[in-house]
């Protein structure tokens, strides 16, 4: 999962040529003035079909309104410190959303003027792992109710307490029909702990069924909670399925294994059609020691496609084989579908903290695009057995860097650049997937790198897959726990990993200014043409503005969490950089073409609608919980052409 760790005082984060692409088409019942799911359509394509916002004018945008949910909260010490992430979706007139604290509010999409808004009490003060957060919420019609029926149409929210709750999308309203008063306990699975066993994302929904992952804090102990994914009747709360993506008695497993996690914390995708469910999943527990859990541990850090009736396994394809790095199936699986040889080609896109992208048929899991296994450098930490051999891609050039030596240290100043090359000289650093080791380590990319959870958007008008890309490498060391006492302390994250010989820390590679030691920029932007298997353009995302040194200007390029979408009106839009900005980008080119202010960070995924004829574009920005120095709000934020 996500969890991110301070970065010194400055910052936290913890198909062949010629082919052509299209995303699936909405449902019939869809209006396409709406925003229905998270990413627009149930497969997350984050592709919105307007096009009254559009190069020609997307300079003349403006506030059109602001929302306050009251909900931005900081703790002592940054505990109990809010997040913004929710994407809004938008069906039947009515904007719905979730605040960090799992309120539910429902708004008139044309003012902002809430009409209702329903209040779960989670308790804020607990250790979420990743803060106070939430992603959103998904809605379901049931066709047996009559219009104007309580409950006819139901908004479903996962909470950071772990309930599954069912609300009567017209007034806020629990519907008592669904488990008991309208919630559903999460809490019955495998090693629950209060806190460490949470959800951050929206369900998803298929078949007359609500489908929940979860949030499971990382590197506290071998035998985390088990990452089950579970399904429930969508009229009842009566509990249908439960899969679990490493089940401890699988056959054959050695007598000492030991784990857990491998959970679905990001958002999923459904295929109604195919009635399967695609499962993006993380890391086996604990993330950065795996010798109690030998093999390749499938089906941790994969995409997996579940029946939706039974939740049996109809494919998987393992993106990364026994994960040392933290490296989550973090980005939502997208469905699309491609041309080739003269056929349509269903396929799912998918990638993953490497910055490495697998397009996979829909139906079998094979790859579309080649992806060979490459043979990868060996753990030397007594205990461990790594994979001898990694997935990789070969249509597509990595989004992120791969590899980060001496040669690739950046420093704004002569000390910083040599205190770069001194902080890793001496670490195990042989690119990509090099082990972690009790010298050191260089992991690159870092626990933040890749697209992480932004994802990506598709626009299927010109097959061009959007994405937004960390690069920040890290330093990771298992300390032997019984030298660690004893040990000098350096600046970073320690993580005891209960059950192992080891105690775990990683810090990201900054120098004394509280700079990346990397190549700016730390953040981009890029279009991949699918059919070419190139990235047709690349560029800068945001700025580090306020970090750092104030006297020398930072270079072009941000860290950024929180997605892109496309439009037909040849747009990008995005936020997710720490300088607090709503960003529109030409499609054709990377062109940036206006910028709007926000009043915190816009760590979340915009979304577009119209209504009464009006466009609008809106974005949640509320700082992010985990960086400490960034300003926290409340404020959702529609922006509009003039009247």
């Amino acid at each position: 999962m996500p969890r991110v760790s301070r970065v010194t005082a400055a910052i936290a984060i913890g198909l062949v040529v010629g082919c052509t692409a299209r995303s699936a088409p909405p449902p019939a019942t869809q209006s396409l003035d709406e925003w229905p799911f998270y990413g627009h359509d149930a497969g997350g394509g984050r592709f919105s079909p307007l096009a009254d916002i559009n190069r020609n004018n997307v300079s003349q945008l403006q506030i059109a309104w602001v929302a306050h949910s009251g909900d931005a909260l900081v703790g002592k010490d940054g505990r109990g410190r809010t997040g913004f992430e929710t994407t809004p979706i938008v069906v039947d007139g009515t904007l719905y959303f979730t605040t960090g604290i799992n309120r539910v509010i429902a708004l008139d999409p044309s003012t902002g003027a809430q009409r209702w808004a329903y209040d779960p009490h989670i308790d804020p003060t607990l250790d979420y792992g990743d803060g106070l957060i939430n992603r959103g919420v998904v809605t379901w019609i049931d066709e047996r109710k009559q219009l104007g029926e309580p409950c006819r149409r139901r908004v479903f929210e996962a909470t950071l307490d772990a309930r599954l709750i069912a609300l009567d999308a017209a007034s806020g309203t629990p519907c008592n029909d669904f488990g008991t008063a309208g919630q559903v306990s999460l809490r019955g699975v495998p090693g629950y702990r209060v806190g460490v066993y949470h959800m951050t994302s929206p369900p998803a929904v298929v078949d007359e069924l609500v489908i929940v992952g979860s949030a499971i804090n990382d590197n506290g102990r071998v035998d985390e909670p088990a990452g089950v994914v579970r399904a429930f009747d969508i009229r009842s709360g009566a509990l249908r399925w439960s899969w679990d993506p490493i089940p401890p008695n699988v056959d054959g497993a050695p007598a000492q294994w030991r784990s857990g996690a491998a959970n679905a914390w990001s958002v999923m995708a459904v295929d109604p059609d195919r009635h399967l469910v695609f499962v993006p999943t993380g890391s086996a527990s604990p993330d950065y020691f795996g010798g109690l859990r030998p093999g390749d541990n499938k089906w941790a850090n994969s995409i997996v496609a579940l029946r939706a009736a039974t939740g049996t396994v109809a494919w998987g394809f393992q993106l990364v084989h026994h994960d040392l790095w933290d490296y989550d199936t973090a980005s939502p699986p997208l469905l699309a579908s491609v041309i080739r040889g003269g056929k349509t080609v269903p396929v799912v896109m998918q990638s993953n903290k490497t910055g490495l992208l697998y397009v996979l048929h829909r139906d079998t899991g094979e790859p579309v695009f080649p992806v060979e296994e490459r043979r990868v450098p060996q753990s030397d930490v007594p205990g461990e057995a790594s994979s001898p051999t990694q997935p990789f891609p070969t249509a597509f050039p990595a989004l992120t860097p791969q590899r980060f030596s001496e040669t690739d240290v950046w420093g704004a100043t002569p000390p910083d650049r040599a205190a770069c090359r001194d902080s890793i000289r001496g670490l195990r650093n042989e690119g990509v997937f090099t082990p972690p080791s009790v010298q050191g380590t260089v992991a690159v990319p870092g626990h933040v790198g890749g697209p992480n959870w932004s994802g990506y958007a598709f626009d299927s008008t010109r097959g061009v897959l959007i994405v937004n890309t960390n690069s920040l490498p890290a330093k990771v060391r298992l300390i032997p726990r019984r030298e660690y006492e004893a040990s000098t302390r350096e600046d970073g994250e320690y993580a005891p990993s209960m059950g192992t010989p080891y105690i775990m820390f990683r810090r990201y590679l900054f120098a004394p200014s509280g700079r990346p030691c990397s190549q700016p920029p730390w953040g981009t932007l890029a279009a991949i043409d699918i059919g070419k298997g190139a990235i047709r353009w690349q560029v800068p995302l945001g700025s580090m503005r306020g970090f750092g040194p104030s006297a020398t200007p930072l270079p072009p390029g941000s860290i950024s969490l929180g997605g892109p979408i496309v439009t037909a009106g040849g747009l990008v839009f995005i936020g997710g950089a720490v300088d607090s900005y709503l960003r529109a980008f030409d499609t054709e080119n990377g062109r940036e073409l206006w910028k709007g202010e926000l009043p915190a960070g816009g760590h979340a995924t915009p979304m577009s609608y119209k209504i009464a004829g009006r466009q609008y574009v809106v974005i949640a920005a509320g700082g992010h919980a985990k960086i400490a120095e960034e300003q926290v709000s409340d404020v959702l934020v529609a922006f509009a052409l003039p009247n």
